[in-house]
């Protein structure tokens, strides 16, 4: 009998040190690197709560680090019915009393988080997750109490928990953001320079009949689109609010970018009044931004944005590729994601078409 109760309590401890050491790692775990991987749960998870980016920065390392000293200290045999169990409990809870809040103020829908991109789970589904654990660890607790509570060195566990947050900072450190400055496109065999003169701004040539002279003369009837107004990304290109033009927001080595960019070249190549085409990259893999323009078959004036800045500047609640059609400064279309709100070629030809 004492044996199956040791069995069933390292079962509860492994199971729940499991989910933790998940947990912890989804949200660093490298693919494409683990700082881009952190800045994203602090972008879609903490920035919309509220937190500062600086704030966000230290709570993200100092949770993960929390996730991981409370995975090492569930297998620990110190301190478990006193500490650790019910330290446990209470993090599940603050994270449970936030997913209410998320499902009842923005609904069920999206990746809440808590195993990051590895694992996406819906907040109900999270909520659920961690209900089953609180009443597991709680079984544990009233069931086979004096089973926890036979060691003691609290020393120990503070220094476990100290090390691993200080790890994630080790690991996984903050950085500052780089200064911007835009990069113009070189003059390649398969790089067509755009005039800072954005061609579309005049349309509709109307040709009529001088009976006098005989000859036909041009009539150039001028299309100035809406009253001009300050779009907020002169600060990264200086003339984009002249005209008609096209700001993308790309990761380098995205897909679907790279895809959209293609589009977008393909157009271009077959319009020659097509509007001018800048781009915003994230800066998760910068040294892939070459081989993405070999793919896309054109390169194009653009910047290199620290993560943090790039959601900012896209939107948090936004996802790439994302495609911006602006004219005169005014945004007549936003492409974003790959869902019902993504780029369409068809769908922008049309919005071109537009005289007013």
């Amino acid at each position: 009998m004492e044996n199956f109760k040791n069995y069933i309590v390292w079962a509860i401890r492994i199971l729940v040190a499991g989910m933790f050491f998940l947990s912890a790692y989804a949200k660093i775990y490298h693919e494409p690197s683990m700082y881009y991987n952190i800045t994203m749960f602090e972008v879609k998870q903490l920035h919309p709560m509220g937190f500062s980016p600086t704030l966000a920065a230290l709570f993200s390392r100092a949770l993960i680090g929390v996730e991981f000293a409370l995975g090492f200290m569930l297998l620990m045999p110190f301190n478990l019915k006193r500490i650790v169990f019910p330290a446990t409990i209470l993090l599940l809870s603050v994270f449970s009393i936030q997913l209410v809040y998320e499902i009842i103020t923005v609904g069920n829908k999206g990746n809440c988080g808590c195993f990051g991109a590895l694992l996406p789970m819906t907040p109900l589904q999270a909520l659920i997750k961690n209900l089953v654990a609180i009443g597991i660890l709680g079984f544990a607790m009233w069931k086979y109490g004096e089973e926890l509570s036979k060691k003691d060195n609290i020393k120990l566990l503070t220094a476990v928990k100290l090390a691993c947050i200080a790890l994630m900072f080790l690991i996984v450190p903050m950085k500052k953001a780089k200064a911007i400055e835009p990069i113009q496109p070189k003059n390649t065999d398969n790089t067509e320079q755009v005039d800072d003169k954005d061609t579309t701004q005049i349309v509709n040539q109307v040709t009529v009949k001088d009976t006098s002279k005989k000859v036909e003369t041009p009539i150039v009837e001028e299309n100035l689109g809406p009253k001009a107004k300050k779009s907020g990304y002169a600060k990264f290109f200086p003339k984009i609010d002249e005209g008609k033009k096209i700001l993308c927001f790309f990761a380098p080595s995205c897909p679907h970018c790279m895809e959209t960019a293609k589009e977008l070249t393909a157009m271009k190549k077959a319009d020659k009044n097509f509007p001018e085409v800048q781009i915003i990259f994230m800066d998760e893999a910068p040294e892939e931004i070459p081989a993405f323009f070999k793919f896309a078959e054109s390169e194009y004036p653009h910047v290199v944005m620290d993560i943090i800045q790039f959601w900012s500047t896209l939107g948090n609640n936004k996802d790439v590729p994302g495609v911006l059609y602006l004219w005169n400064g005014n945004v007549r279309k936003f492409y974003q994601g790959i869902n019902d709100e993504k780029f369409v070629k068809a769908d922008l030809k049309k919005q071109l078409k537009e005289t007013k």
